[in-house]
């Protein structure tokens, strides 16, 4: 059944049933594993990027001038616009630092709010980055496991807001929060978000929100950016965001801070003196386009990722009742628990060798994550379940 959702401006409908052939040298997601393997792994998706994107990619080669270039007033104002209209947060130009990425963001603000021996503070199991990035700048790590429990084949996971307290120690610089999270699929609603910038405030904790899911909420779920609680948390916290999960750009190399205290921010570009490039010519022609031609793209995107989700717990009720899932309210990810399903080892390792399909390992999401795969679904319906099916096949023998 072809998934086709109209398209404005007289562009083709959006097609994200299409098959696109990706297997090319240098692909990380299609290239890695042997060619039999299919990829379910890796945070991209199989999607082919919005065609304004396209078109203004085009026109940037044909130019065919590719010298410095620095982010213009009209993309600044794109973001503002963007974050404004769907979020209702009032972020001022200047209150932007741009960055090639948000991987190299996140090491940005430990080098720059880190000092040797201080500890950051994270939420596991967590986007592995969260836990290297502190100790790449002489920082410690501190481990909270989420409370986490199954209802049925549902998976459910909240803060212990007790032991994220307890775990503040002196030592304590920074809290590094991924909202929406990844790979749990939370948005956290806004009481979670205030007990939690409570907690911060009430400790002189700096909070750094990696917010790069913010856009692909599921059925109708809305965001909340942690800075725009209050001023108070706002004047305590920087926020990471890009477009290259919600538009597929990952390979562009942009994205962006948003320090809305002037001291942090003249900090923040401080310690990035020399250290990481500007986002490429390619990477602010692609977020313009993006931030300004592409809301119903998005809409339409939010709509087949919903419906892929549906489509994997239906799948796994009606043929792997073992295994539990969360039910994301955002991100293109599913999170498997394999405990009770009869697997001797990791599921990662098992899955890979018997149904030859490639998932992420929950081991090197830390603690609370043995057990677990992470299930990459953003991607053709089909290739989806010719996965599962994969996996069904091995698991049922």
């Amino acid at each position: 059944m072809s998934h086709e959702f109209p398209s404005p401006d007289g562009f083709a409908p959006f097609d994200f049933d299409q098959v696109i052939d990706r297997r090319r040298p240098g692909c990380v997601k299609w290239s890695h594993y042997p060619g039999d393997v299919i990829p379910m792994w890796v945070a991209d998706m199989d999607f082919m990027s919005p065609e304004p994107v396209r078109r203004a990619l085009a026109e940037r080669v044909a130019h065919g001038v590719f010298g410095y270039e620095f982010p213009s007033e009209d993309l600044t104002r794109a973001i503002c616009n963007w974050l404004g209209r769907r979020y209702g947060w009032g972020v001022q130009p200047a209150e932007i630092v741009f960055l090639p990425g948000l991987v190299s963001g996140l090491n940005l603000v430990c080098r720059s709010f880190g000092r040797l021996g201080e500890s950051a503070i994270v939420l596991t199991p967590v986007y592995p980055p969260f836990l290297s990035a502190p100790v790449n700048h002489g920082m410690t790590v501190t481990k909270v496991a989420l409370r986490c429990w199954a209802d049925g084949q549902r998976v459910h996971a909240e803060v212990d807001y007790d032991a994220f307290e307890h775990a503040i120690s002196p030592r304590t610089s920074l809290f590094i929060h991924c909202h929406p999270h990844n790979p749990i699929g939370r948005e956290w609603t806004r009481e979670e978000l205030r007990r939690l910038a409570d907690i911060c405030l009430a400790h002189d904790v700096l909070i750094c929100s990696d917010e790069i899911w913010s856009d692909l909420t599921l059925n109708g779920t809305s965001h909340t950016p942690m800075a725009s609680l209050s001023p108070e948390v706002a004047h305590r916290c920087i926020t990471l965001m890009a477009p290259s999960k919600t538009f597929n750009l990952p390979g562009l190399g942009f994205g962006f801070a948003i320090i809305q205290d002037e001291k942090l921010r003249q900090r923040f570009v401080a310690a990035n003196n020399g250290v990481l490039p500007h986002p490429s010519a390619m990477g602010l022609a692609a977020a313009q386009a993006a931030y300004t031609h592409c809301d119903d793209w998005l809409a339409a995107l939010r709509r087949y990722l919903s419906a892929n989700r549906d489509t994997l717990l239906d799948y796994l009720a009606e043929n792997m009742p073992a295994v539990r899932s969360t039910v994301p309210d955002a991100t293109y990810l599913g999170w498997l628990d394999f405990r009770e399903a009869g697997i001797a080892g990791n599921p990662y390792q098992f899955f890979l060798e018997k149904a030859r399909v490639a998932l992420s390992d929950g081991e090197t999401f830390g603690p609370g994550g043995e057990g677990f795969v992470r299930f990459n679904f953003g991607c053709p319906r089909t290739q989806m379940l010719e996965a599962l099916d994969r996996m069904r096949a091995v698991l049922c023998r």
